[in-house]
């Protein structure tokens, strides 16, 4: 017995923070026009010199970096193909978030856990609408968003039966990733995203940048007050995970009422596992406690039973990524008349 495992654990923030300042420094960005040494590399990144060597051979170390024996420093294969913004799957966004916003946040988990409070985030702001109004917090919110969205998007658009519908909105869509990616791999499919009415520009905006303005239009409203747009398909997808269990049930019987008569409701989440064992699902319910009022992350079993109680059917799981999974279910009896509306989805 050794406390390898406590300290490696102990000291494992500092190759995160590593691999935050890499992306925040622009260092696999600059990588991408080729190979350079030490010296090249921390002129072209501005750094002061002292200690740059030793920053790049720990992202040797850590694999993110490749060099060879003329000392020439180069992304990694990996590295190339997720950090590199020109990529077509890039997660850099993603990581600028963590390293701007999440990170941070965790040093104030003790008092979080003291004081049951949202620590930083809209939360911590007075709400959404509030949080918006800083440029700087809406354009990192947004980073994230984008880049927690897109391989998951394209994981859904492979494993999901999209030939069997023909709209889809996701709600609660920031910039519109999902959407995109989603429209981008099935030609046939039109819809868009609902959202505050502040994301209207920036959901626009990447829309027509993809040259999906023609397929996808952006609703403006709020969830808890306004109804949802109606769609063969609705997603919620790292939505539910902000709220309280009634807030999620309302919005589960919500999009009951918008999907169409043949509709599926996709959520996807950071599930816990049943034995709440493995740690990738219950970290992320500890950054819901420092950045919501109320939120956590849940079992599937959990959503199962609030997504029957709303009146879907059919509920199984999509595994996605690493990270997330889905649950689908299709919508069951119109509780007015009483009718079967549309069939089990299969994948």
């Amino acid at each position: 017995m050794s406390p390898r495992h406590i300290l490696e654990t102990a000291f494992a923030f500092r190759a995160s923070k590593v691999l935050l300042t890499a992306v925040e420094l622009g260092v696999f960005k600059s990588l991408a026009s080729g190979p350079k040494t030490a010296g090249a590399l921390a002129g072209a990144l501005g750094l002061h010199g002292r200690g740059a060597a030793d920053f790049f051979d720990a992202l040797v170390a850590l694999d993110f970096l490749d060099r060879d024996d003329d000392g020439l420093y180069d992304n990694t294969p990996e590295s190339a193909a997720y950090l590199v913004a020109e990529g077509t799957d890039y997660v850099g966004d993603l990581i600028e978030y963590l390293g701007g916003r999440v990170y941070p946040a965790w040093n104030f988990l003790a008092q979080a856990l003291r004081e049951g409070a949202p620590q930083r985030g809209p939360a911590a702001s007075g709400g959404f609408s509030a949080f918006y109004r800083d440029p700087a917090a809406f354009d990192l919110f947004l980073k994230g968003m984008n880049g927690g969205s897109r391989l998951t998007g394209r994981a859904l658009a492979r494993r999901f039966p999209w030939q069997s519908y023909n709209t889809v909105i996701d709600i609660g869509s920031a910039q519109g990733c999902m959407a995109v990616e989603l429209a981008k791999a099935h030609q046939h499919l039109r819809g868009g995203g609902f959202d505050l009415p502040q994301l209207r520009t920036s959901f626009e905006s990447h829309v027509r940048s993809c040259g999906l303005d023609g397929r996808l239009e952006f609703f403006g409203g709020d969830f808890f007050v306004d109804p949802l747009p109606t769609a063969d398909v609705l997603i919620l997808g790292r939505i539910l995970h902000d709220w309280s269990v009634p807030q999620r049930e309302l919005l589960l019987r919500k999009a009951h009422a918008a999907l169409s008569d043949n509709g599926a409701l996709i959520v996807y989440e950071a599930f816990i596992d049943d034995a709440r064992r493995k740690p990738g699902g219950l970290l992320s319910s500890l950054n819901m406690l420092l950045q919501t009022s109320d939120g956590a992350e849940f079992t599937t079993v959990e959503c199962s039973a609030w997504m029957q109680a709303a009146g879907f059917v059919g509920i199984h799981v999509v595994p996605l990524t690493d990270n997330h999974a889905a649950l689908v279910g299709t919508k069951g009896p119109d509780q007015e008349t009483g009718r079967v509306a549309g069939a089990t989805v299969t994948t």
